[in-house]
């Protein structure tokens, strides 16, 4: 059960670290970010546990990958599919379907 309670406790760190992050850069976020945020979080932790012995830049790239696809499945869901136009990266360099972009991708 502690180990539970650790998880979401990690989880809910990245939610409202990405949520505060994201009201910094852009000046409002939406409740789904603030999900997305959670999971990316809890998802480099694990990758930092699981694979802690693996170079930091392989681990990173790894961290960046999970990000991206999050980011680009929360995207086709929220702003494709349900329309609500949380975030519209078309205007980027290197986007997919306005909803990723590799210069976002990088800065991860």
């Amino acid at each position: 059960m502690v180990g539970l309670l650790f998880y979401i406790c990690v989880y809910l760190f990245g939610a409202v670290s990405y949520g505060l992050i994201e009201i910094l850069w852009r000046g409002y976020t939406h409740w789904t970010m603030i999900v997305t945020g959670g999971f990316c979080f809890l998802s480099i932790y694990l990758v930092n546990v699981f694979l802690g012995d693996v170079n930091i830049f392989i681990r990173a790239l790894i961290s960046a990958l999970i990000i991206t696809a999050a980011e680009l499945a929360v995207g086709l869901l929220v702003n494709v599919k349900l329309g609500l136009g949380v975030w519209d990266y078309s205007s980027l360099k290197f986007n997919f379907l306005g909803q990723i972009s590799l210069v976002y991708s990088f800065l991860w």
